[in-house]
């Protein structure tokens, strides 16, 4: 076994200085005297872009399977599946040489304008973080490290590196961190990636709080913390915040400048050798797994085909899917011919091979006759021919299926889409083909959110088909003939208009920040805060079965917090087709001494039925599942009440509530101070038995003074002096102690300091 801290004490110092730097763009600097290798990585995350030559950023990588992006494979709901995928990924790495691959993305989907928001989950941390989890454990099952990215608050492309994510403490850890903690506590990656952008005026590779005291030292992370390609401003500011590797290389200059920071006594050297040696714990890790042989490029075909059929979501239907036979159908829209299957940008990936939709349908059928039109060009000009020219083949059909993809100029890495709509080509299309074919389909290509109002109610169906991955051409065609039913759910709410969207009125900042004014409040929960419609919500997805949910029962219906509970139900497919359904499970606080979404995400699970076949689905809720974090404790707290238990299809079809009783488990230390309202005094469980004497009395005193013994008076005037102990209540109780301080025994401030001193003995 290898003795790392016998190589540390062999290094120079500028070995060690180099070691924290790349040593070229997608390797770590190999030292051959003492018997350390080099590390390789790639581009992820849903593919592995491995370039021939490491030193080349850009080049053309060699062929790997190009899986779903992460929007569809979130819509999977299917852990499963991602960790089985995850296992072909780290299969073709050591076929590639690839010791660690770059990814998955666990950001948030604050906006549906966020250019990379294909490359992510979700808008809710629990679900992006069980999906990043899960895929990370298939990958490193065989050998070969991930890389969770990126860490953190990286939710938008405009001056991604440089802009400062403005995000209060709460909303950080409830919303933007929960992903990436359960992925690390769960899956243990091998490596993080930090983010380019600022977070709180601090850069995210130079982060102490994010980096050392959550990451590594509050979540236990034992791996390395590597940089986004180009994150680094300051190599010494950033080994002190806890970044260890910085990438891309080679950097002389950053070598010299750690060299010269550690000598002059600016860097402590201790923590240059600590980052040293979290880069040789994953360097010799990773050169445990052999790197050679081939993968099965078929079978990997065959999976990313079956994962895309899982993700896809029927989004409407009208009765005209599944297709049947003997159809004349007219297929439309340039990306049945040529399949737009992934999104721009460093997750680019070279495929295997790819499987065209057009092909793929028509060989779905031998008895349907198919035409085609393109519909629409490569650019954002408008053609009205092309659009004659599809309205007469749909004129002439049973049957139109438009495939319509969002292009490249529209959403794509490296910078945030400017709206949520189709190309004004492409809306005409939609419109004009539905106005004289009402047995429209509409099939999507797209990595986020589009709205639909304008064209949706003139079409029979929409099938969300996102971006595919390479086998998507087949997965569509088993889909929209039935030979697949659909089982994906939405990871994300499709809004009905921009201006409805969460984050509006702070997208995307401006004079180097963005200010994250919506807290809490993004995706689904902010939709059920301003009780406004959208387009399809949060969990929706149709099927071409139907399924009953019944029986619903909880483990305990009063317990512990420490204790958690499981929640059961049981679904019945009641139609004639095979299928799978997703049952949701969110948690709903009925009081909190804190704000709080109305409901939470906090279990799901999916489940195969045969047609009138009946199963029990059953899921677990721990501590997490019922707390929130409190700014001013600085940790999760729950909270003695009642919760509601939501079981539904999706956030907005809740099909049973159970309400349960919780005991909360925790002794919080007393936050009363000489600033805390009267009843924040008489929240607090200390507060109240000090103070609640003193309350009695100034309830008296106000009741006499506004009525006394006069009953008919006070019949008329009494809630004046009610009205008056709410107006006090969310005052200061030295600023109310002040308008009586002459009737008093003591100073105000002399009180609240004895009251304070017992509550805090």
């Amino acid at each position: 076994m290898t003795n790392i801290q016998t190589i540390i004490e062999q290094m120079t110092l500028e070995e060690k200085a180099a070691l924290s730097i790349g040593a070229s763009a997608w390797s770590t600097t190999p030292i051959e005297r003492l018997g350390v290798p080099e590390m390789i990585v790639s581009d992820g995350p849903h593919g592995v872009r491995r370039v021939p030559n490491v030193h080349e950023v850009a080049a053309t990588s060699l062929p790997a399977t190009c899986f779903p992006t992460a929007s569809c494979l979130a819509a999977t709901w299917d852990v499963n599946l991602i960790r089985q995928m995850g296992e072909a990924l780290a299969e073709e790495c050591i076929a590639l040489d690839v010791d660690v691959l770059l990814g998955p993305g666990a950001n948030m989907k604050r906006s549906p304008l966020g250019g990379r928001n294909f490359e992510y989950f979700s808008e809710d941390p629990y679900l992006a973080g069980e999906m990043a989890a899960n895929m990370i454990n298939g990958v490193q099952s065989k050998g070969v490290g991930t890389s969770l990215k990126h860490f953190t608050a990286n939710n938008q492309e405009f001056q991604r590196f440089s802009i400062s994510a403005e995000v209060d403490e709460r909303t950080l850890r409830e919303i933007y961190l929960p992903a990436f903690e359960k992925a690390v506590k769960e899956a243990q990656p091998w490596t993080v990636m930090c983010a380019y952008n600022k977070v709180n005026g601090t850069f995210a590779s130079q982060h102490d709080y994010l980096l050392n005291k959550i990451l590594k030292d509050e979540w236990g992370f034992k791996g390395l913390v590597v940089s986004d390609w180009g994150a680094v401003r300051d190599r010494v500011a950033a080994l002190k915040g806890g970044l260890d590797w910085e990438m891309p290389g080679p950097q002389e200059r950053r070598v010299q400048e750690v060299v010269a920071a550690v000598e002059s006594g600016n860097l402590d050297e201790a923590v240059l050798n600590e980052s040293v040696r979290r880069i040789l714990r994953i360097v010799f890790m990773a050169a445990e797994t052999p790197k050679e042989g081939e993968f099965d490029v078929d079978a990997h075909h065959a999976l990313a085909q079956h994962v895309a059929s899982e993700g896809m979501i029927l989004l409407k239907n009208n009765g005209l899917l599944p297709l049947k036979d003997q159809q004349q159908i007219a297929v439309i829209g340039r990306s049945a011919e040529h399949a737009h299957f992934q999104g721009g940008g460093s997750s680019h990936i070279n495929p295997t091979k790819v499987a065209m939709p057009f092909n793929e349908l028509k060989a779905r059928s031998e008895e349907a006759e198919f035409t085609y039109a393109e519909g629409y060009p490569t650019d954002d000009s408008f053609r009205q021919d092309l659009i004659d020219e599809a309205v007469t083949l749909a004129q002439a059909a049973d049957v139109a299926v438009l495939y319509i993809a969002l292009p490249s100029f529209k959403e794509s890495e490296g910078y945030d889409r400017r709206d949520l709509d189709l190309t004004n080509q492409q809306i005409a299309l939609v419109k004009a083909v539905s106005a004289v074919q009402p047995n429209t389909v509409v099939v999507l290509n797209n990595g986020a959110p589009v709205v639909m109002v304008e064209w949706i109610d003139g079409v029979a169906a929409v099938l969300e088909g996102w971006m595919m991955g390479q086998a998507g051409g087949a997965a569509i065609a088993d889909v929209l003939y039935g030979q697949v039913n659909p089982s994906g759910k939405l990871a994300e709410t499709f809004p009905m208009k921009l201006s409805d969207t969460p984050a509006h009125l702070n997208w995307p900042g401006d004079a180097g920040a963005v200010r994250y004014g919506e807290g809490l409040f993004i995706g689904y929960r902010y939709y059920d805060a301003k009780e406004m419609p959208v387009q399809f919500p949060f969990g929706y997805g149709l099927s071409y079965t139907s399924f009953e949910y019944s029986n619903p029962q909880v483990s305990a219906t009063s317990f512990k917090d420490t204790d958690g509970v499981t929640v059961s139900v049981d679904v019945t497919n009641t139609g004639e087709m095979a299928g799978k359904e997703i049952v949701q499970l969110y948690v709903h606080d009925k009081v909190s001494g804190l704000v709080r979404p109305f409901k939470e995400l906090k279990g799901f699970a999916k489940v195969e039925l045969q047609s009138g076949e009946t199963q029990t689905v059953s899921m677990a809720l721990d501590f997490r599942a019922f707390a929130y974090y409190h700014p001013e404790y600085a940790q999760w707290i729950t909270e003695d009440g009642e919760f509601d238990l939501l079981i539904g299809a999706s956030s907005a079809d809740i099909r049973h509530t159970l309400t349960v009783t919780l005991e909360s488990s925790l002794d919080l230390p007393c936050i009363l101070d000489k600033e805390s309202t009267i009843r924040e005094w008489m929240a607090d469980p200390r507060g109240q038995a000090v103070f609640g004497p003193h309350y009695a009395q100034m309830e008296a005193d106000a009741r006499k003074a506004f009525g006394g013994d006069d009953n008919e008076r006070y019949a008329t005037e009494g809630s004046i002096g009610m009205d008056i102990m709410e107006m006090f209540s969310d005052m200061p109780l030295v600023s109310v102690l002040m308008f009586q301080k002459d009737a008093l025994p003591a100073h105000p401030e002399d009180m609240v300091a004895d009251l304070l001193q017992q509550v805090h003995s």
